[in-house]
């Protein structure tokens, strides 16, 4: 059997119950993809775009919704080795890439280091929503999963004094009729790992020639705290992750100091006083 075939079954059969149910039920229960959808799947190179790309293909396969995909590399300036790999990749997993080129990591470098990721994201997502628009697709598939969900809901909370997260799915404010979704929104990142460790695939990381020339130690990341803080946490509780992932699900509005929809801020005090 050839070895995308082995990497095809391992999603299906071994890793059924912790990544392609998961997936599933995601596509599913927030309704991700509808009929005659065309989906452009991003991939940066890393595990997480790459299993998802294989996750989109094999529903594509044994789904009953009918759909496009089309498999896409951002090129922000990687070094030639990464790049190759990305590739390399890409043809051990049987993916049909299409690579385009930008110069993102050139202009981000004149930025200094506190900018530097937040434009970069910033940079990366106008170039795909533009990449989207001219192959006509109408959605953009992202490979963030669980842990990124929850990682980002903490960051909100402790250094954006805000409760927010990472949506299943949400429109494009600039490119009307683009929408962007999260497939992968329900499968731990523990789970990916495994997958790639069990199939002996080797995959880029974030590649940034930017954040490389730095000698900024990676323990400062945000990200990287929060990831920390949740494996402390889960030794005193070990569904202090689903917690809080289903706490964004279950929000009692009548015990909030205030919320915010739309720019426009409600305080509790609105409706407080009875007639």
């Amino acid at each position: 059997m050839e070895k995308y075939k082995e990497i095809e079954r391992s999603i299906i059969k071994k890793y059924r119950r912790d990544i392609w149910s998961k997936f599933v039920r995601a596509v599913v229960d927030y309704k991700l993809i509808n009929e005659n959808d065309s989906i452009m799947v991003c991939i940066s190179g890393g595990k997480d775009s790459f299993l998802l790309a294989k996750c989109i293909e094999e529903l594509k396969k044994h789904g009953k919704v009918n759909f496009n995909a089309k498999y896409v590399v951002m090129n922000p300036g990687y070094n030639e080795i990464n790049k190759q790999k990305i590739i390399e990749n890409a043809k051990i997993l049987n993916i049909p890439i299409e690579m385009f080129e930008s110069d993102i990591f050139n202009i981000v470098k004149t930025f200094d280091l506190k900018k530097s990721c937040y434009m970069c994201a910033k940079m990366r997502r106008g170039y795909l929503y533009n990449k989207a628009k001219e192959l006509g697709c109408n959605k953009i598939a992202l490979g963030h999963h669980f842990n990124d969900v929850i990682e980002t809901t903490l960051l909100s909370l402790f250094y954006g004094a805000e409760i927010k997260t990472m949506m299943p799915k949400l429109h494009s404010d600039n490119f009307p009729g683009i929408e962007l979704i999260r497939p992968l929104v329900l499968v731990r990142e523990e789970a990916i790992i495994s997958w790639a460790n069990t199939n002996d695939l080797k995959f880029i990381n974030c590649a940034c020639r930017f954040t490389e020339a730095n000698s900024k130690n990676e323990s400062d990341s945000k990200r990287i705290e929060m990831k920390l803080l949740i494996k402390n946490m889960l030794k005193v509780n070990r569904d202090i992750d689903y917690n809080i992932f289903k706490a964004l699900d279950n929000v009692n509005l009548n015990c909030v100091l205030g919320t915010k929809k739309d720019g426009i801020y409600k305080s509790f005090l609105d409706d407080y006083d009875w007639e």
